[in-house]
């Protein structure tokens, strides 16, 4: 995928939105990260991340027109951005309140923990959150 940046490097991919499609995108990301060189701890960090993104899109959102769900990630030197993008739903995410014995919930506190930034957008395709990880990104909270 094309970008303005020469330093840069953007992937994406398409997936079904399914369970099943979870550890395929985890599989995905740490063989493209793993390939580039990036740090191991940023690796694995990111392996979570877009862990948690997709099952809470699973979740809480719909999928996109085409029923599937859209995994992009950017890396500029050793920062690693992943964006997820469904459907939308009715609510905002945010991460919720800590509870010792939910049995669910925790993923977004999971990201912010991890991530340097994190946000969401909506746009008339539908909702992307994002997390920015290996050092600060460019991009500001929303």
């Amino acid at each position: 995928m094309a970008t303005s940046d020469p330093l840069t490097q953007v992937e994406m991919i398409r997936v079904p939105a399914t369970p099943d499609s979870v550890p395929m995108v985890r599989r995905t990301i740490v063989d493209d990260l793993t390939e580039r060189g990036i740090l191991e701890e940023t690796i694995d960090e990111a392996e979570i991340v877009v862990s948690e993104l997709f099952t809470n899109a699973l979740r809480h959102g719909s999928p996109l027109g085409d029923g599937t769900i859209r995994v992009r990630w950017k890396v500029r030197f050793e920062v690693v951005e992943i964006e997820v993008t469904d459907g939308g739903s009715d609510t905002v995410p945010t991460p919720a309140p800590r509870a010792v014995w939910a049995p669910s919930g925790r993923g977004l506190r999971i990201v912010r923990a991890l991530a340097h930034e994190w946000g969401v957008s909506d746009d008339k395709l539908g909702r992307t959150v994002w997390a920015a990880l290996g050092g600060p990104s460019r991009r500001r909270a929303t």
